[in-house]
């Protein structure tokens, strides 16, 4: 998740309008393109199970923020693999006042991420985010980039997985699957972003109707079939479904992803449905996390800083 302004920087800024004040703090939350575009910087440490860090249980763990939808995808492939014997967690939380992640334990001396990305790596100047995966053994960050994680999760600890045969990213599919994660992507999961924290009305336009063109298309595309890849659930749907779950309570109202919920979409509302009760995705889905992390952090899109009564998502079980 975006990190938020730091309280200390909410200041008189003299000739300054309010429109500019606004436009100087989203500049330093969520960097832009010439044309007031949100562009979402690359991830740093692309790293993956190997000779130098092989596989084993117990050696390696994952950092997540519960509201964070990029850290839920890897927590959702943790429980549908079977892995959480083998691989441990850390949560951490959003802190209000600077921006950080703090870890709600310390570990390693550490009490943010930024000084465990220090510790993993001296004189990193990156963003620290999560999730990560991290060397226990080496205390080196094995990979940062979501996407890459949950490949790792579902191919390189089978042995000790409880349910080792379950493949999210089976070879027949793959081309589909690939398919289906590039249209996703700018259009939904960084969609969503590109609507919030967009800067020009032509940015947020573009966004929004990229955003709901793509769920029309998925929405029909579900209409005979349970997952986007026929009948199986992948990897495809696990990216696609942390960003739905997340879409009536936070993206449609702080993000201006007005149009529709996902609640009044007919099969997109019974695919969202029909993840959730898969066993174990429940426990990975904090719905009260997600809206005080989103309301609650990102000031220039909230200034007063209310969290809202929270969504009823009872339609879910």
């Amino acid at each position: 998740m975006p990190k938020s302004l730091p309280a200390a920087s909410i200041i008189k800024l003299g000739r300054f309008t309010w429109t500019t004040m606004w436009q100087v703090m989203m500049s330093q939350m969520a960097p832009r393109s010439k044309t007031g575009a949100y562009v979402r910087p690359e991830s740093v440490f692309r790293g993956t199970i190997d000779a130098d860090h092989p596989a084993a249980a117990g050696r390696y763990r994952l950092f997540v923020g519960m509201g964070c939808p990029w850290a839920h995808r890897t927590l959702i492939v943790r429980a549908l693999k079977g892995l959480e014997a083998a691989i441990d967690i850390s949560i951490v939380v959003p802190s209000a006042d600077d921006g950080r992640w703090l870890l709600t334990e310390p570990y390693l001396n550490c009490q943010n991420m930024p000084e465990l990305y220090q510790t993993a790596s001296p004189g990193f100047k990156g963003r620290s985010t999560v999730p990560i995966l991290f060397d226990e053994t080496t205390k080196t960050i094995i990979n940062n980039e979501s996407a890459e994680i949950i490949e790792i999760l579902n191919a390189e600890f089978n042995e000790f997985a409880t349910h080792g045969d379950l493949d999210l990213y089976p070879a027949a599919g793959k081309a589909e699957i690939d398919r289906w994660n590039a249209q996703i992507y700018p259009s939904v999961n960084n969609g969503v972003y590109r609507c919030g924290f967009a800067q020009t009305q032509a940015a947020y336009d573009e966004a929004v109707n990229e955003l709901f063109g793509m769920l029309d298309t998925i929405d029909d595309h579900l209409a005979n079939q349970s997952f986007l890849w026929g009948e199986q659930i992948t990897l495809a749907d696990v990216r696609l479904f942390t960003t739905l779950i997340r879409f009536d309570s936070a993206y449609h109202g702080l993000f201006k992803c007005s149009r529709r919920r996902i609640r009044d979409y007919a099969n997109l509302s019974q695919y969202v449905q029909r993840i959730y009760q898969l066993p174990g995705v429940a426990d990975t889905c904090d719905f009260q996390a997600i809206q005080q992390d989103y309301y609650g952090n990102l000031f220039p899109l909230n200034p007063g800083g209310i969290v809202p009564t929270p969504v009823d998502m009872s339609w879910l079980a």
